[in-house]
């Protein structure tokens, strides 16, 4: 008899199952009326293409940074968008980077901020001969405009700029003040001299407490699963992993290679590596997880809305699955990558302190000290010398209702309707954002372009270009998100 009550209560599961799943759809979001505006395409192709010629290359040894690249490109803007130089505030943080103040109609609301910046990275040393159009030419071949900084961020940075302009000469003026926030350096990971951070306190330092920041993130990411799903994906960046990089050293007698004993100080940096990379971080499930899975699932068709509505039941499995996939499983535990070794001054020297750099990626959870205490576990010597370098823990998570999130999914809805999952998810790099948390508690990063993930992976790496059909409704977005997020 056991058997039929198996089989009864597996009945009824199904059957729910199948009534829960037709049920299990996104609510009718209220969407904003998008504006039909006619956004010249070439004309923003052209200054994105202007942009990347003018190269703003950042480097940690600010020693070898060119200024007078970063001077051209405020003169660039300045030439190139009026209505913003006329009707804003301009001030320069830092030397190099910039703040644009758009008074709104009422003083006393909390300000909105767009952040970009204006810096790239360079191109790797021998790979410029790789490119299919030189990288800082900005060449416009009819469907994408190429080079550094084309994805970042320099489109992201113009469509601001577009779309501000544009605002300002219709005479439209917001409720809230708005600030254009554009640092300088964030291509040097936690620089000591932040332009970010530099901005930041200049507005701290005013009593400016800013009601929300909206930076760069995931891109507009179609989900084509023929079948089971069939949308766009407007992940935002509720938080992003914290960062830290350990320099470490282990001692030996060292000696002259004639005379090698049969393990040398490099067999210890072997054998650090291993356990580390053995020794991975534990994962953890955060509830963005759980958001993010269930708003891309009810997007799905009946068949995969039948799967996704019994997500509790898979997450184990998914959560196994994910921890075994390099970009997966970094959104759930604390990444450990060994990058940089260093052994002895010559050939036929044994390393006396021969030395490992590890970068670590702290999740939600982790804090750094959590991270040195994980390597003195792991490493089976224990007289090794750690050293703590560049560091930043990882941030807060920012809520989901907000004003700017509902304005980022309402305007995503409208320009999308009925074909789009606004969901948050975990940056996994950092971003300028990152150092508005002391005036800001509504942080976001979300870039607002339509972009394959192949073409996507080209950020910081050869052939790097932007596809011109999506600078008009990046230009339309940033109009629309103004507008809805300034609102009191």
């Amino acid at each position: 008899m056991w058997w039929k009550i198996l089989l009864c209560l597996f009945a009824v599961f199904i059957i729910v199952t199948l009534i829960r799943a037709a049920f299990f759809k996104p609510k009718k979001n209220n969407s904003v009326k998008i504006d039909k505006v006619a956004v010249d395409k070439k004309k923003v192709a052209e200054h994105l293409s202007r942009a990347i010629q003018i190269k703003t290359v950042s480097h940690t040894d600010e020693s070898k940074t060119d200024w007078n690249e970063f001077e051209k490109f405020r003169d660039f803007l300045e030439e190139t968008y009026p209505n913003i130089a006329q009707n804003t505030e301009k001030e320069i943080v830092d030397g190099a980077s910039i703040i644009y103040h758009w008074k709104g109609k009422n003083p006393d609301l909390d300000p909105i901020a767009l952040l970009s910046h204006q810096d790239v990275v360079p191109v790797a040393e021998g790979t410029e001969g790789d490119w299919t159009h030189p990288p800082f030419d900005g060449y416009i071949d009819g469907e994408f405009i190429w080079g550094r900084g084309a994805l970042d961020m320099k489109n992201h940075l113009i469509c601001v700029m577009e779309a501000v302009d544009s605002l300002i000469s219709e005479g439209f003026v917001p409720q809230r003040d708005v600030y254009l926030c554009f640092g300088h350096n964030e291509e040097v990971v936690s620089p000591e001299n932040s332009g970010a951070k530099s901005i930041m306190k200049t507005l701290k330092s005013r009593g400016i407490h800013l009601d929300s920041v909206l930076d760069e993130g995931s891109a507009l990411i179609r989900l084509d699963m023929p079948g089971l799903i069939h949308t766009y994906i407007a992940a935002i960046g509720t938080a992003e992993k914290g960062y830290v990089d350990f320099k470490i050293t282990a001692h030996d007698k060292g000696g002259h290679t004639s005379a090698s004993p049969r393990h040398s100080g490099m067999a210890k940096l072997a054998n650090m590596v291993k356990d580390l990379e053995n020794h991975q971080f534990k994962t953890r499930w955060l509830p963005f997880l759980d958001e993010l899975f269930c708003g891309v699932g009810k997007q799905a068709s009946y068949l995969g809305r039948v799967v996704m509505c019994n997500f509790p039941l898979f997450k184990p499995l998914v959560r196994a699955v994910m921890s075994r996939i390099g970009e997966s499983s970094s959104m759930i535990r604390t990444v450990t990558s060994v990058s940089m070794c260093e052994g002895s001054p010559a050939p036929n020297v044994l390393p006396q302190r021969p030395s490992i750099t590890v970068n670590f990626r702290p999740l939600q959870g982790d804090s750094v000290d959590d991270v040195e205490k994980h390597i003195k576990k792991s490493i089976r010597y224990k007289d090794i010398e750690i050293e703590r370098m560049k560091a930043k823990e990882a941030s807060k998570f920012s809520p989901t209702y907000s004003r700017a999130f509902n304005a980022i999914k309402e305007v995503e809805e409208g320009l999308h309707p009925g074909e789009v999952a606004t969901v948050p998810y975990l940056v996994m790099g950092g971003t300028d954002a990152y150092f508005y948390q002391d005036i800001c508690d509504n942080i976001l990063r979300f870039a607002p372009f339509d972009v394959s993930i192949s073409l996507f992976k080209t950020t910081h790496a050869t052939n790097e270009r932007c596809p011109i059909a999506t600078l008009g409704e990046a230009v339309i977005f940033f109009r629309e998100y103004i507008k809805a997020a300034s609102k009191e």
